[in-house]
């Protein structure tokens, strides 16, 4: 069945306001017939919230901040859509019953509603890298309990997803994330040391939010998504490999027993593994740019230099050593990217932030959600203290 002669699918979008939210609303916007949204959440931006609950006449909007909830209300009061507001609105909203939810709520705050939708058996668009890397096992066992479609939405994971053979995974020999290198790629230590948020944020190829802007300069970004790949993909952790590739028109390659290497190409736009996600099976017009081989001429690839971004390697052995390792891993890069945003930390002091804490926080088995967020917290503040310190 064709998209078009389907009913309209429902739609919530936990992040509207971020880049991803951003991304899914101007394709339903660009398909109006094909997709109802029903719920909007946004952090802390209360006005850009209520303008899109009134444009699209929203079911439930969330406020990340309760403090925000009256505000919110006020600005909603002459509609029909409810309000609701922090930890447990988002959950009770991504358990509203809509066909599709696109998970794009950054950083640990997106895991519980995330695997809120999981719970309920949606079709779920994983934009959050926390809900594997911190919690990578108990969240695919809920998958697979509940019968839910996980679609990757990360162009990574995407890409790999589209070529992967999962009724042969015997057959993979391995799998490469692409990764365009960031804003730092050929940068001596020197220039590393003086590196500033401004320049940070600033990605050569992608339009992301600051955070994960800078998680791309630090390579930790990758880091985080070889993590991902294992939870997501029936391979060994041997089987993950990385390779840098400036032009970011690779996103990712399946190689194959049989000497074959699939690849799936595309222009470095969200919106093409954000449609995948809202219209699967099916696909529909993202909009983006046609891949223009001839245009761009060369694609260049290159071994990523672990020395001046230790963030990959980092990551890798929290793999290896698994159990609460990824969980503490994420939780100090995201104190340390936030220290560095606001200008209290140095770039090169992110990885070596994170490595301090990882060294001083016992590693254990994580038992059920509510453990993953005591290591988290438990990190947080071990990493909040460090970084303090170093001022």
């Amino acid at each position: 069945m064709n998209s078009t002669d389907r009913k309209a699918r429902s739609v919530t979008i936990l992040g509207a306001t971020g880049s991803i939210g951003q991304s899914s609303l101007k394709l339903v916007d660009a398909a109006p017939d094909q997709f109802n949204v029903e719920v909007l959440s946004a952090q802390n931006n209360v006005a850009q919230l209520a303008e899109l609950a009134r444009k699209h006449a929203a079911s439930i909007a969330v406020i990340g901040d309760p403090a925000k909830k009256d505000t919110l209300s006020a600005m909603l009061a002459d509609t029909n859509t409810t309000v609701l507001a922090g930890t447990d609105g988002l959950q009770e909203a991504a358990r509203f019953p809509t066909d599709v939810v696109i998970a794009g709520i950054v950083g640990a705050a997106g895991l519980a509603p995330t695997l809120a939708a999981v719970e309920r058996g949606a079709i779920v668009g994983l934009a959050n890298k926390e809900c594997l890397v911190c919690a990578g096992d108990l969240f695919m066992t809920a998958v697979n309990r509940h019968g839910t479609t996980l679609l990757p939405v990360d162009s990574e994971h995407n890409a790999i997803y589209q070529v992967f053979d999962f009724n042969a995974p015997e057959s993979v020999s391995k799998i490469t994330l692409t990764a365009s290198g960031g804003p730092f790629r050929s940068a001596s230590l020197v220039d590393l040391e003086r590196v500033t948020p401004e320049r940070a944020v600033k990605h050569p190829n992608w339009s992301m939010g600051p955070k994960i802007s800078v998680d791309s300069a630090t390579l930790m970004n990758k880091g985080l998504e070889v993590i991902e790949a294992w939870h997501l993909f029936p391979v060994e952790k041997e089987q993950i490999d990385v390779i840098i590739h400036p032009q970011s028109v690779i996103h990712s390659m399946v190689s194959y027993v049989d000497g074959s290497v699939l690849a799936q190409l595309g222009s470095p736009d969200m919106k093409t593994p954000i449609s995948y996600a809202l219209n699967w099976p099916s696909r529909m017009d993202s909009g983006v740019t046609t891949l223009d081989l001839a245009g761009i001429a060369r694609l260049d690839f290159e071994e990523p230099d672990e020395n001046r971004f230790p963030a990959l390697k980092m990551a890798r052995q929290a793999l290896q050593t698994g159990g609460g390792a990824p969980t503490i891993l994420n939780a100090a890069n995201e104190v340390a990217v936030e220290f560095f945003l606001n200008g209290a930390l140095a770039f090169l002091d992110i990885p070596k932030l994170v490595e301090s804490v990882l060294s001083n926080i016992s590693i254990e088995p994580l038992e059920s959600l509510d453990h993953v967020m005591e290591v988290d917290a438990k990190a947080r503040v071990e990493a909040t203290q460090r970084a303090s310190r170093r001022n």
